[in-house]
C-alpha cells in the first residue's frame, strides 16, 4: 500500500474526503518526524514507538576497492512495532 491507497482507505472508513485524509496523515507524519528530531519518543499504544537512536562510528570497507575508511557516529530513526501489532501480522 503506498500513500495514496493510505489516504483513499482512511478517507473512505473515516467518511471524509481524500483532501482531508492526506491532510490529516501529513500533520501526523510531520508531527512525529519534528519530535522524533527533537530527541522525544512517540508511543502509539497498539501500534509502536518512533524514537531517535544514537550509531557509533564505526570502521567500514568499500566493497569496490576493500580500502578501510571510518564511518562517523550518527543519529537515526528507528521504529519498534506495538505487542498488538506484532500479534496481528503473527496470526495464522
Amino acid at each position: 500500500m503506498n500513500k495514496a491507497e493510505l489516504v483513499e482507505a482512511v478517507a473512505s472508513k473515516a467518511n471524509i474526503t481524500k483532501k482531508q485524509a492526506e491532510e490529516c496523515l501529513d500533520l501526523a507524519i510531520n508531527t512525529i518526524i519534528k519530535s522524533v528530531t527533537k530527541g522525544e519518543k512517540v508511543a502509539l499504544v497498539g501500534f509502536g514507538t518512533f524514537q531517535r537512536r544514537e550509531r557509533k562510528a564505526r570502521k567500514g570497507r568499500n566493497p569496490k576497492t576493500g580500502v578501510e575508511l571510518n564511518i562517523p557516529a550518527k543519529k537515526v530513526p528507528a521504529f519498534s512495532a506495538g505487542k498488538q501489532f506484532k500479534q496481528s501480522v503473527n496470526k495464522k
